[in-house]
């Protein structure tokens, strides 16, 4: 007799899904078309992996849809994050640079008096 555990069958081998049959996975979950358990049967994979599956395709659409902007198109999140860190450098430059030139025109100012 083979030692597989209280009352568990043989554990099954793991079985890597690709992309699309993960996507596929999560829209009959998503729409109700199955169950977590009706899907992982049909998938051959575990539960667990269903429910991973599904977690991370919701974090991903989450991202995803927090990172889109009206008229930037297919930007990722992190080209957005760059897009805004850029054009606060841009701003703080500006500003340094006036302050710099109200500076020396106050000095040179003082100087000429």
């Amino acid at each position: 007799m083979s030692s597989t555990g209280a009352g568990q069958g043989p554990r099954k081998s793991k079985r890597h899904l690709p992309p699309s049959e993960k996507y596929e996975l999560w829209v009959s979950v998503l729409t109700g078309q199955a169950t977590q358990g009706e899907a992982a049967t049909k998938y051959k994979v575990d539960r667990s992996t269903v429910v991973t599956v599904c977690r991370t395709a919701k974090q991903g659409a989450l991202d995803a849809l927090a990172a889109s902007r009206p008229g930037r198109r297919g930007m990722s999140l992190e080209q957005v994050r760059l897009e805004e860190l850029e054009a606060e450098v841009e701003r703080l430059r500006s500003t340094v640079t006036e302050q710099a030139v109200a500076l020396h025109l106050h000095e040179g100012k003082a100087r000429w008096d």
